[in-house]
């Protein structure tokens, strides 16, 4: 390593510590923010991100680091703070309040385990919980709640999409410079690793993956180990119980209480600790409007119960948007409709889609186990995306009981070209997404093709114990919520909102509805480059 080399490493590990100290110490004060104390009470910033996920927390990392005064506005709490029973999260086995975004019944993407209704749980009184499900008639998505987004609450599979695909979706992106530099510096800042394979290959937690493997394999499939944010040498540690149990106790959909490179431990921690981004927690955006400044948002401030506490308005002169695909979309569709920002392009809204999100059970023999320990961390899919007709991409997931289940659990990417639209609806002043249940129907086929085909090989059926319904397959939900301010349509090349100046999108809303795996190293590589390109010109302005 060279000298320079050293000494940037040597900057980067005292920003992350620091960033960290301070994650610290809001927590034990109970603090609304993060960061300085006084950047968080003024009234005007040079730049403001809202939201924390990938792309949020990419900007302001940056931002920071071009020296740039920046403000982070999340409508979720920092989950750092033990509960009662010392842990920061609860289990998916043993859910409670700090796990549903008041809701007052968990809402996990099982129903039912042996068609009874034992898998969700009531709550009492609704929370601030890690993890909201935002319901619409056809289709129910997941998203994250708190500083890290939903960084907080998925398995962590971090794979690259395959180029040919990437190059497809997003044809005016140069792909040479986002696979020579873009993704590599994107894996390397999230801390991808992969799975030692010795362990995959011996270790009990994995036994359901290799089961399912080893079936794929028979119907003629090839599989492919897949890369992750959670530290494979922690979990190793784990199975050895030298270290507290996170993957291997059940920890996945309402947070990893250790394991997990979170976005809080890693370009959060880091923007922090440049001493330029301060997060303001438990606040809403609830409006956008222009002024000769820039940009004025009316905020909300709320406790964890949900009362508001305070109404405020925060000016900017540059703004990021990086709520989600549906957040950023349902804030810029409520400046167009209600009149704040009344020429926003007629694209916001479009291209809107589910990264083909199906999910599907089978029931092996009894002499395929599939093991009572198993890890909440996939670690294995089945690639299945040559196909000409049905490309599918389908992770083995875990089923984490406690119990021997015998069933086979995948979460499968599918190349769906159907596409919805979000509009805004003035009475609920929320955003409606406009998708209907046949638009589901090309991931079904491509799931049903794949599984039909394991099925035949292995002699085995589908679950159908575990979606309501008496269903095979459950396409009416998505982890993987993409589009409604599509790139090169609703905003430039780079994410500038068009005919609007200082205005940004950041996040997922720039996919057009689907990138063929794990969307979160994409939108993280992306907003690397986006950024790049706007502080080098936009800032010297």
């Amino acid at each position: 390593m060279t000298a320079s080399n050293e000494t940037n490493q040597s900057v980067v590990t005292r920003r992350r510590f620091a960033g960290l100290a301070a994650f610290t110490s809001a927590a034990a004060l109970g603090l609304s923010r993060v960061g300085d104390a006084v950047a968080a009470e003024r009234s005007f910033v040079p730049a403001v991100v809202v939201g924390t996920g990938y792309g949020a927390a990419v900007t302001a990392l940056r931002l920071g680091e071009a020296g740039v005064a920046t403000t982070m506005l999340e409508m979720g709490q920092p989950w750092n703070q033990p509960g009662a029973d010392g842990k920061v999260f609860c289990s998916t086995l043993a859910p409670d309040r700090r796990s549903m975004w008041f809701h007052r019944r968990t809402a996990a993407p099982l129903d039912t385990f042996l068609w009874l209704d034992v898998v969700n749980r009531d709550l009492g009184t609704p929370y601030a919980g890690v993890l909201d499900r935002i319901d619409f008639p056809a289709m129910d998505v997941y998203v994250g709640r708190g500083v890290g987004g939903g960084s907080l609450v998925n398995g962590g599979m971090a794979p690259t999409p395959r180029r040919s695909y990437f190059e497809q979706v997003l044809p005016r992106v140069d792909a040479d410079q986002m696979y020579r530099r873009w993704f590599p510096l994107a894996n390397r800042m999230l801390g991808v690793n992969s799975i030692d394979p010795r362990y995959l290959e011996t270790t009990p937690a994995y036994r359901y993956a290799r089961v399912s493997r080893r079936h794929a394999h028979q119907a003629g499939f090839r599989t492919a180990v897949i890369p992750n944010v959670y530290d494979f040498g922690y979990l190793e540690q784990e199975e050895r119980r030298q270290v507290p149990r996170s993957a291997l106790a059940g920890e996945v959909i309402y947070g990893n209480n250790h394991g997990k490179q979170s976005l809080d431990k890693t370009y959060l921690a880091d923007a922090v600790g440049t001493g330029r981004v301060t997060i303001r927690t438990l606040t809403r955006v609830v409006s956008v409007r222009a002024d000769r400044r820039g940009y004025v948002l009316g905020l909300e401030q709320i406790d964890a119960s949900g009362k508001v506490v305070r109404r405020s308005e925060l000016g900017c002169r540059q703004l990021f948007l990086g709520a989600g695909s549906i957040g950023t979309t349902e804030l810029l569709l409520r400046a167009r409709e209600t009149g704040t920002l009344p020429d926003l392009p007629d694209a916001i809204g479009e291209g809107w889609g589910t990264n083909g999100n199906v999910m599907t059970a089978r029931a092996n023999h009894a002499w395929d186990p599939t093991g009572s320990l198993q890890s909440t961390i996939p670690a294995v899919a089945i690639d299945n995306w040559d196909d000409p007709v049905h490309p599918a991409f389908a992770e083995i997931a875990p089923l984490p009981t406690g119990l021997e289940t015998w069933a086979g659990l995948y979460l499968a990417i599918t190349a769906n070209p159907e596409r919805g639209r979000l509009s805004y609806d003035h009475a609920t002043d929320r955003a409606i997404l406009h998708w209907q249940a046949s638009q589901s129907t090309p991931s079904i086929q491509a799931a049903k093709a794949l599984f039909d085909r394991i099925n035949r090989a292995t002699g085995t059926t589908y679950r159908r114990d575990l979606f309501s319904g008496n269903r095979a397959f459950a396409a009416d939900f998505c982890y993987h919520p993409l589009g409604g301010c599509v790139l090169g349509r609703a905003t430039d090349d780079y994410g500038r909102v068009r005919g609007h100046r200082n205005l940004y999108v950041t996040d997922s809303a720039l996919l057009p509805g689907s990138i063929g795996v794990n969307p979160f190293v994409t939108i993280t590589a992306l907003a690397e480059r986006n950024i790049a390109r706007v502080i080098a010109t936009d800032l010297t302005r």
